[in-house]
């Protein structure tokens, strides 16, 4: 802003001065005017181009929301530098408390434009390219808030602007405040509860919890005052209080993973053999494509599983869907354990060569393991040219044969959405979490490429780094081996003529099918084990 009245003062000196009384106020009006056009040409029109040539569209979205404000305020400028040559009367000083007050009226509209539709904008995507979960809980509350006070503190502006004094209506303010506060105790109770909840983020939209009364919900929304909760049992929408939500104990059944935990309990007559009725259990649990298990045994016991869903003919079945997606996930976990087996061999090395620090030399041979890992990634080092010389990682353009992590994830959960049990909704799901580790696998990978192209001071800490990254794909990403998640049977109890056993295992994924998948799989695995026993002549009721 300061350049421009710059160049207004450089412009006075070639422009011939208009005579009489309001020469001084038309010259420097003439000067704003040709500087409020030429502004309006570079924002409307030369910046627009320039901007629309970038891969990012954050410049174009400032620029669509800030150039009318900023124009309007350059005009309004322009017009009260010229009110000042007119001289001091009490008809000139009004107009220019008004032309003020105007301007403090557009840069409040401009800061609170820039936060809702930028800053808002720009945390939200930031967050889906990250694990960070502020932008379903915390993002919300901001954009509700900071307008409120930004438009409260440019009305205060705006009449003191205009002369008036504020300071009984300071005084009145603090006392409605805390009048206020008093009476609204409990609302402002659960206004802070819910800003702990959003600094602790225990859950996040979408999160499936667990009740103390053992009621099973959904997180659908968390307000100022009150949390959104569906209730998946009834069907229905629960607004609880944030204070009362963050007093009592919630256990979340989508974190770490959306793997849902269940059992059954059967009993079988007493004569029958322990081992054998361990081993049919848990054929039975495997056989069902939606458990999880070792992927070769289920594919084993996938046929043998009656109990499934009929579909209609131009459907895939359940069975024929299953097989599919169980091969993509087989070619998922063998392509991760692939690159974790890279991911060691380059920790050694850089444990090995970063002893008293990196020559340049030892830089290259990190580098090349590292590529070879990017590699089985479907990732490629793309040269950027631009004055920091960064190097950036893009995705490798391939076809769907190449056996790349990426690709494979994209076969594997296309694969998925062939299960003739998801809903609409699900397929939505479905791509957005895929799509969405993606991101971060890429984002992290293109971290841990600036570190091994240019340790610096952190050349000692490389293997740290790289650890992190291979922490993060077993732990959060996917686990290529769960050898923990196979189907538990447990001798339970002996009661006279009968055993009876217990039946652990975990459905693939809560969230689906409108949140009951896993009461619909546990409901069909055991009717698997019920027909297995009876067919094994067993069965004890």
């Amino acid at each position: 802003m300061s350049a421009i009245f710059c160049f207004n003062n450089r412009l006075l000196d070639y422009l011939p001065a208009f005579g009489g009384e309001y020469g001084p106020f038309l010259t420097i009006l003439s000067v704003s005017a040709i500087v409020a056009f030429l502004l309006y040409i570079i924002l409307f029109y030369l910046l627009r181009l320039l901007f629309r040539q970038w891969q990012t569209d954050l410049p174009l979205l400032i620029l669509n929301v800030s150039r009318s404000p900023i124009l309007a305020i350059v005009i309004l400028l322009g017009l009260k530098l010229s009110l000042e040559e007119l001289g001091a009367t009490v008809t000139i000083d009004w107009i220019q408390r008004g032309v003020t007050a105007t301007i403090v009226v557009f840069a409040t509209y401009l800061i609170a434009q820039l936060f809702t539709q930028v800053a808002v904008y720009y945390l939200r995507s930031y967050a889906k390219k990250t694990e960070a979960v502020w932008d379903d809980v915390l993002v919300p509350i901001l954009e509700r808030l900071i307008p409120a006070l930004t438009y409260l503190l440019g009305t205060f502006f705006f009449l003191q602007t205009l002369g008036i004094d504020l300071t009984g209506l300071w005084v009145a303010f603090g006392g409605l405040t805390f009048v206020l506060g008093f009476a609204l105790r409990d609302i402002l109770g659960n206004f802070f509860s819910g800003l702990v909840l959003l600094i602790d983020t225990p859950f996040q939209f979408g999160d499936v919890i667990s009740m103390p009364n053992g009621k099973i919900a959904v997180i659908k929304n968390i307000g100022l005052r009150v949390t959104e909760l569906y209730m998946i049992d009834n069907d229905c929408e629960v607004y609880m209080p944030n204070a009362s939500l963050g007093s009592i104990n919630i256990v979340n059944l989508t974190r770490p993973t959306p793997h849902f935990a269940t059992s059954i309990n059967v009993a079988v007559t007493a004569d029958a053999d322990q081992m054998s009725t361990t081993t049919l259990l848990k054929e039975a649990v495997l056989g069902h494509p939606d458990t999880l298990g070792d992927i070769d045994e289920k594919l084993q016991s996938l046929e043998s599983f009656q109990d499934l869903e009929e579909v209609e003919e131009e459907q895939l079945s359940k069975k024929e869907a299953g097989h599919l997606r169980l091969l993509a996930e087989k070619n998922v976990n063998n392509q991760l354990q692939k690159i974790e087996q890279e991911f060691k061999q380059l920790i050694e090395a850089i444990k090995v060569l970063e002893k008293g620090g990196l020559t340049p030399s030892q830089i290259a041979i990190v580098q090349k393991d590292y590529e070879q890992i990017l590699e089985l990634v479907g990732l490629e080092i793309v040269e950027e040219d631009n004055k920091w010389g960064k190097s950036q990682l893009e995705e490798v353009t391939s076809s769907d044969e190449q056996d790349t992590l990426i690709n494979l994830i994209r076969l594997w959960y296309q694969a998925w959405l062939k299960d003739p049990n998801l809903k609409t909704e699900d397929q939505e799901i479905l791509v957005d979490e895929w799509e969405s580790k993606l991101d971060i696998l890429k984002l992290k990978m293109n971290k841990l490429l600036e570190k091994v192209a240019k340790p610096g001071g952190d050349e000692t800490r490389l293997d740290d780094y790289s650890k992190s990254v291979l922490r993060w794909l077993r732990e959060n990403f996917k686990e290529s081996q769960s050898l923990w998640k196979e189907p538990k049977i447990r001798l339970e109890d002996v009661k006279g003529s009968a055993m009876e056993f217990a039946i652990k295992f975990y459905v693939d994924h809560i969230k689906l099918e409108r949140w009951d998948r896993g009461y619909r799989v546990s409901n069909e695995v055991r009717r698997e084990v019920v027909r297995r026993l009876k067919e094994a002549d067993i069965y004890s009721s």
